[in-house]
């Protein structure tokens, strides 16, 4: 079994540990800071095998120079001329094996939220970086809203029972959006609880199964005529099809306060 630690990480993010019991040797995906991995390393007595990396923004690659610097790791990442400290560059449709955790990863190209941005899907768990919040997804920077709806779909047809490690605690305010575009889905009033408790107490609400993302977070059901229609009341147009709707429900996030 792979065990999954998430490290936190400035004011929302996560860096994600995997693991494998009684194994010394771990890999870390997307450490934007370096000094909780290595706090966390000293304090388990772990050694720190090899780093994933998502894509190039500064709050995921931040510590990378440093980590490698110090432990030596490995570094996986997209091919990308920001990333000098990438030892294995990959554009998705590779396979990863970690020996170290007998372990296989799927690396997915899904780009959008950056051109070069890739995933790594491997024994039913889900590393996407800022493509796909739970109850959300992530803005358009660098890559398209085309691109960016595509790549949902990709990561959509995965397993249900697919656990998603996402990089940032965004879902209450995601749920908060969501509600605001559907108030009367009563699956989103319930989830929306249930997150609140959870961080009324300071629990993490990542991961989280794609079950519950294909059930409840718009940006995946852009394809249902009450989601259109919701979209519809508020740009006034009736969406044509899942990508306009999509396109404009994108937008509609990006103004939501």
């Amino acid at each position: 079994m792979l065990h999954v630690t998430g490290i936190p990480a400035f004011h929302d993010n996560y860096l994600w540990l995997l693991q494998r019991p009684g194994e010394r040797r771990v890999t870390v995906v997307d450490p934007g800071d370096a000094a909780p991995v290595l706090a966390f390393l000293q304090q388990h007595q772990l050694v720190l095998d090899s780093i994933l990396v998502t894509h190039h923004h500064r709050d995921h690659i931040g510590g990378v120079a440093e980590l490698k610097a110090i432990t030596g790791a490995t570094v996986y990442g997209p091919a990308i001329d920001r990333l000098p400290e990438c030892d294995h560059a990959f554009i998705g449709g590779e396979t990863l094996t970690l020996p170290a955790l007998a372990l296989e990863l799927q690396v997915l190209a899904v780009p959008g939220h950056v051109r070069e941005h890739i995933a790594f899907y491997g024994e039913g768990r889900l590393f996407c970086g800022d493509t796909l919040f739970l109850a959300g997804c992530g803005r358009v920077f660098t890559g398209t809203v085309e691109q960016l709806w595509q790549s949902l779909q990709t990561l959509a047809a995965l397993p249900a029972e697919t656990l998603i490690y996402c990089s940032h605690e965004y879902t209450a305010s995601n749920l908060r959006f969501a509600r605001a575009v559907e108030p009367t889905h009563v699956g989103l009033r319930e989830r929306e609880q249930q997150v609140l408790a959870l961080r009324a107490q300071q629990q993490p609400t990542v991961p989280g199964p794609l079950a519950e993302e294909r059930r409840t977070n718009p940006f995946l059901r852009c394809h249902e005529p009450a989601l259109q229609a919701a979209v519809g009341r508020e740009t006034g147009e009736l969406p044509v099809d899942a990508l306009s709707c999509f396109t404009a429900l994108r937008a509609w996030k990006n103004r939501f306060s």
